[in-house]
C-alpha cells in the first residue's frame, strides 16, 4: 500500500520519515519531489572494474546548467536527505524529466528499511539535454512493510552505503569480492609422525 499524503505527514511528525530540507509544496498527493544537488560525477576510466574501486571526477553544477551528453553515465545527488523507518521508499523519476529522455537510475529506485542518507542517482540521457541544480528530478513514494524488520539498514554491517555524504557516491560493488584466505603453507613429508614421535 502506498502512503497518501497525510500518512506522509503523519509518519513525518511520528520521526518515521525523515526529508530535509522539507517544503510542503513539494508534497504530492501520494509522493515527495526531491530535487538535483549541485554536484556530479563521472568515472573517469572507460572501462570499468567491478572487482576495484573506480575513480571519479566530481563537479559542481554550474549556474548556467550542464549539459548532459548519450553515452555517458552521471552520478548525481538528491538535494534532500532522508530517513525512512518501518516503510521501503521507492525513488522515482518524474514524468516531466523523462519527457526531457533523461533517466535517474540505472536500477537502484527501491530504497531499504533504516535508509539513512542523501540518495545517489545514476543519470543517463537519451538526447543532450542541459540540467540545472536545484531542478525537480524525482518523487519518494513510500510503501507500507508487512512483518517486523529483523535488521534495519543502517544496523547492516553488510550495508555499503551508511556513510552519509551530500556528494555523490560510487559503486561499492567491489565490497562484495572478499580476498580469499590465503592457503597454509605445505607440511614437510613426515612432519606430523616425528612430532608425534617426540610425545
Amino acid at each position: 500500500m502506498i502512503l497518501s499524503d497525510t500518512r506522509i505527514r503523519a509518519a513525518m511528525d511520528e520521526g518515521r520519515i525523515v526529508i530535509r530540507p522539507f517544503d510542503p509544496e513539494c508534497l504530492g498527493t501520494n509522493s515527495y519531489d526531491v530535487h538535483l544537488g549541485p554536484y556530479l560525477s563521472i568515472y573517469q576510466d572507460a572501462a570499468l572494474d567491478a572487482r576495484r574501486p573506480n575513480a571519479v571526477t566530481e563537479f559542481r553544477i554550474p549556474k548556467s546548467g550542464f549539459v548532459l551528453v548519450p553515452g555517458q553515465l552521471y552520478l548525481g545527488v538528491t538535494e534532500e536527505y532522508t530517513e525512512t523507518h518501518g516503510f521501503v521508499p521507492f525513488l522515482e523519476g518524474k514524468s516531466s524529466v523523462g519527457r526531457l529522455g533523461i533517466d535517474i537510475h540505472s536500477t537502484a529506485g527501491k530504497g531499504d528499511e533504516g535508509f539513512c542518507n542523501y540518495w545517489t542517482l545514476e543519470m543517463s540521457v537519451k538526447i543532450p539535454v542541459r540540467i540545472y541544480a536545484g531542478m525537480p528530478v524525482g518523487q519518494l513514494i513510500y510503501f507500507e512493510i508487512s512483518g517486523a524488520v529483523e535488521r534495519s539498514y543502517s544496523r547492516k554491517r553488510s550495508a555499503k552505503y551508511r556513510t552519509v555524504s551530500r556528494h555523490p557516491t560510487p559503486s561499492r560493488m567491489y565490497l562484495n569480492f572478499r580476498t580469499p584466505r590465503a592457503d597454509p603453507p605445505p607440511r614437510r613429508p613426515g612432519s606430523r609422525a616425528r612430532r608425534r614421535s617426540k610425545g
